[in-house]
């Protein structure tokens, strides 16, 4: 971690400089146009009518997803829908109190309950409260996934034994064999129980992407692997190969959606984040121009608590690095041997 800081320390020192650089910012929008989770065309008018009390687009938003099985977008458009109710959840309570067994409201109020319970001092003790409300939005849906992703979650929270988390991964996979959600529960679950052991996590995302189609989003799980063991500071569980492999297979996913595609925006940050570590800047900087106006709450949010900021500052900084590097015959826009930011 060490490592991390002073190398994103040391980026954003050049970031005014190239602020004033217009030549460098080729393919990239300008910072004010870019957004911070923003919403794609289906979840933004549920946002709206929520923050106006009504409740009844995110209702059909959600119930159109779990009729045609879409349960990516259903766990996305689900956690959005929670974390605007954090701060606002009038329209929650409403449909709640109209529609108290619907289990789209049963699944987004869960959610809700779980990210309060989860940033409380007694985190353990308010999430093992909250099982009967996961219990009642898997009951009410029982061939979707996303509760039971919420489930993995909530028991990472309340360090469930092992045994008990497999009983719940098996039914996650029962109903969605790749689910992307419930593949990074796990992965967060297994990186929290075998702490500094990182080796098993890169096992782990390696095997499921090994196992997806081409374009599924859990393609990218072994770079999310990398992400955890970089921000670690674990120098030895894990060899500097696999970091790059990971990368390149992510590199590769990314490649298949159009640029400025707000589905694959927090994988291509990701991977932002992660090649910007291993100093692989050219390969950083194509990514950024891929992400175009949709930077993600998360890395950027693990290292600062403005993380628009930091994901501005680190694009002008990988930007300048980029046109400050002289291209080596084999290694352009890859790290030097030996590996960095661990």
């Amino acid at each position: 971690m060490v490592r991390t800081m002073s190398l994103l320390r040391a980026l954003l020192s050049t970031a005014r400089g190239v602020r004033h650089a217009p030549h460098l910012a080729d393919g990239l929008p300008p910072d004010h146009a870019v957004l911070l989770d923003a919403p794609d065309e289906r979840l933004a008018p549920a946002l709206v009518a929520a923050a106006l009390g009504d409740h009844e687009p995110a209702a059909k938003l959600l119930a159109a997803t779990r009729g045609a099985a879409e349960w990516e977008s259903r766990d996305r458009y689900v956690t959005r829908l929670a974390a605007f109710a954090r701060g606002r959840d009038e329209w929650l309570t409403d449909w709640l109190a109209a529609t108290p067994q619907d289990p789209d409201a049963l699944l987004v109020g869960a959610e809700v309950a779980v990210r309060r319970a989860w940033e409380s001092p007694a985190r353990a003790e308010r999430l093992l409260e909250l099982g009967p409300l996961i219990d009642a939005a898997a009951g009410a849906a029982p061939r979707d996934p996303v509760p039971w992703r919420l489930a993995l979650d909530h028991a990472r929270g309340t360090d469930a034994t092992h045994s008990a988390f497999e009983t719940l991964w098996e039914q996650a996979v029962r109903r969605s064999a790749h689910h992307y959600g419930c593949h990074v529960a796990a992965l967060k679950y297994l990186s929290a129980q075998r702490r500094g052991a990182h080796r098993e996590c890169f096992d782990f995302a390696e095997q499921a992407a090994a196992d997806a189609l081409p374009g599924s989003l859990i393609r990218a799980l072994p770079v999310r692997a990398a992400f955890t063991r970089l921000t670690a500071g674990d120098t030895a569980s894990v060899r500097e190969e696999r970091i790059d492999a990971a990368a390149d297979l992510a590199i590769e996913l990314s490649g298949r959606y159009p640029v400025a595609d707000p589905w694959p925006a927090e994988v291509r940050n990701v991977l932002a984040y992660v090649l910007t570590g291993r100093e692989r800047w050219a390969a950083a900087l194509d990514q950024f121009r891929l992400i175009g106006p949709y930077a993600t709450s998360f890395p950027w949010s693990s290292v600062s608590e403005d993380p628009l900021g930091r994901f501005l500052d680190a694009r002008d900084g990988v930007r300048l690095a980029a046109a400050s590097v002289v291209p080596v015959r084999g290694r352009a826009g890859r790290g030097r041997p030996g590996g960095h930011y661990a």
